[in-house]
C-alpha cells in the first residue's frame, strides 16, 4: 500500500466511525419517537421502518452506476448531504407527511453510502491488506453504533421533544463533518487482484447477473443477511419475550453481548480468517450460527431455570457476533474480488440491494413465527444456518484460488521469486 492510499484509508475509516456514531444517536430510538413522541401512532412508526427499506430498494440500482460513472467520492458527498437533511427533517417533523419524507431521504442516503464506502475501501487497498481494511470497518462501525447508543440514552427524554430533536442534530452534524473528512481525500486508483474477467460493452446489470460465482454470492448473502440480521431486533427478540420470558432490558444486554464480541473478538478473529479459505470461513459461520440458534432454542423451549434461560439467550447474541467477525474481513473483499475492472461499485451496490432485501423480508417473516410458533421458528433457522455452510462450500468450487484464498497466492508467489499472481490462480470450476 502507497502512502498516498494509507493517508485517504485513515480518512475513509475516521469517516466510517462518524456515521455510524451518528447513526447510534437515533436507530434505537426511532420508533418511540414517532409512536409516543411525536404521537403520530404505531402505524406510522411502522411506515416510517417500512419507508427506510424502501428508500434503499428504490436508489440502490442507480447508486452502483452513479458511483461508476462518476466514481465514489462524488456519490458519497451527495449521499451525506441527504442523509443530513434526512436527520434534520427528522428532528424537527411534526406530522406524518414529513415524517415519511424525513425517513425517505435519510433512508436513502444511508443506503448510498455503503456501497461508496466499500469502493472508497476497495481503491484504496491492496489484495494482501482489503480484508484487514474491512475488518477495522466493520469493527469501528460497531464501536461507534455502541458509543452513539450510549450517549444518546443518557440524553433522550421521551417527555420533551426537544431532547430528539438533539439527537437528530448531532446525527447531521456527524454526517457533515464526514463531508469535511472525506471531500479533501486523494483517491488512488488501487491494483485489482487478477483472475477476473475484464469489463465488456454489455449493460452493466447484464454482466453481473452473467457472473455465475457473484450470482450464487448474492443468493448466499440474502441467506446470511436474512436468517441473521433480518432477525435481530424482530423474530429472535418477539420468541426471546414470548418463548423464554426474556425482559426488555435483557434484549438490551443481549444487543450489547454482540457488539462487545465483535469489538473484543475482531482482530483476533482477522488473524485466524485472513489465511484461510474465504468459502470455508462462511461454511464455518453457519456452523457457528446454526449452534447460536440451537443455544436459542434451549432458551425458550428447554426446562431450565430461567437465569440458565436469560444466559443462552444473551449467549445467542454473543455467537452471533463472533461469526458476524468472521464475516467482515471476508464478504465484503471477496464483492470486490469478483468485479472486474471498474466495476467494483456496481458489484458492491448489487450486493447492497440483497442485503436490504434481506432485512425487509426478515423480520416480516420471523416477527410473526418467532411470537406464535418458537419450535418452528428455532428449527426454520438452525436449518437456513446449515444451508449457509452448503451453500458456502458450493460457491467455493466457483471461485479461483486467487479469489478464494488470496493471502496464500500472495505468499506463493512471494517464496517463488515475485512471479505474478495471475499465474497461479487455476479456477476450480
Amino acid at each position: 500500500m502507497t502512502r498516498g492510499m494509507g493517508a485517504a484509508m485513515r480518512r475513509i475509516h475516521v469517516g466510517n466511525a462518524l456515521s455510524a456514531f451518528g447513526l447510534g444517536f437515533t436507530v434505537p430510538y426511532l420508533y418511540v419517537y414517532v409512536a409516543q413522541v411525536r404521537d403520530l401512532g404505531a402505524t406510522t412508526a411502522g411506515l416510517v421502518l417500512a419507508v427506510f427499506a424502501v428508500a434503499a430498494l428504490l436508489v440502490l440500482p442507480f447508486a452502483g452506476r452513479a458511483i461508476v460513472r462518476r466514481g465514489p467520492l462524488p456519490v458519497l458527498l451527495a449521499a451525506l448531504v441527504v442523509a443530513a437533511l434526512g436527520a434534520v427533517g427528522l428532528g424537527l417533523a411534526g406530522g406524518a407527511a414529513t415524517v415519511l419524507l424525513s425517513a425517505a431521504a435519510l433512508g436513502a442516503g444511508q443506503a448510498v453510502m455503503q456501497p461508496a464506502l466499500a469502493t472508497m475501501i476497495v481503491d484504496c487497498s491492496t489484495a494482501d491488506t482489503r480484508s484487514r481494511a474491512f475488518a477495522l470497518q466493520f469493527f469501528l462501525q460497531n464501536l461507534g453504533l455502541g458509543i452513539g447508543g450510549l450517549i444518546g440514552g443518557h440524553l433522550v427524554d421521551t417527555t420533551r421533544a426537544s431532547s430528539f430533536t438533539l439527537l437528530f442534530s448531532i446525527e447531521a452534524a456527524m454526517f457533515l463533518l464526514l463531508v469535511a473528512v472525506v471531500a479533501t481525500v486523494r483517491m488512488p486508483r488501487a491494483p485489482r487482484v487478477g483472475a477476473v474477467p475484464e469489463r465488456s460493452g454489455k449493460g452493466d446489470w447484464k454482466q453481473l447477473l452473467g457472473n455465475r460465482a457473484m450470482v450464487q454470492l448474492c443468493v448466499l448473502g440474502f441467506v446470511l443477511f436474512f436468517a441473521c440480521y433480518g432477525q435481530f431486533e424482530s423474530g429472535l427478540s418477539a420468541y426471546g419475550t414470548e418463548a423464554a420470558g426474556i425482559s426488555t432490558s435483557t434484549l438490551g444486554t443481549a444487543l450489547a453481548a454482540n457488539t462487545l464480541m465483535i469489538v473484543v473478538a475482531q482482530f483476533a478473529v482477522l488473524k485466524f480468517v485472513e489465511r484461510r479459505r474465504r468459502s470455508r470461513v462462511i461454511a464455518a459461520v453457519g456452523l457457528v450460527w446454526a449452534v447460536a440458534w440451537a443455544v436459542a432454542g434451549y432458551a425458550g423451549l428447554g426446562h431450565g431455570s430461567q437465569a440458565m434461560a436469560t444466559a443462552a439467550f444473551v449467549s445467542t447474541y454473543a455467537l452471533f457476533g463472533l461469526g458476524e467477525a468472521m464475516l467482515s474481513p471476508t464478504l465484503a473483499p471477496l464483492v470486490a474480488d469478483l468485479a472486474p475492472q471498474g466495476l467494483a461499485g456496481q458489484y458492491n451496490s448489487a450486493f447492497a440491494l440483497v442485503k436490504q432485501l434481506a432485512l425487509a423480508i426478515g423480520p416480516a417473516v420471523g416477527g410473526p413465527l418467532g411470537a406464535s410458533l418458537p419450535a418452528p421458528y428455532i428449527v426454520t433457522f438452525l436449518l437456513f444456518s446449515l444451508g449457509i455452510t452448503a451453500l458456502a462450500l458450493r460457491l467455493g468450487r466457483r471461485l479461483t484460488d486467487v479469489q478464494d484464498q488470496p493471502g496464500r497466492v500472495e505468499s506463493r508467489v512471494v517464496a517463488q521469486g515475485g512471479a505474478s499472481a495471475e499465474g497461479h490462480a487455476p479456477a476450480h470450476a
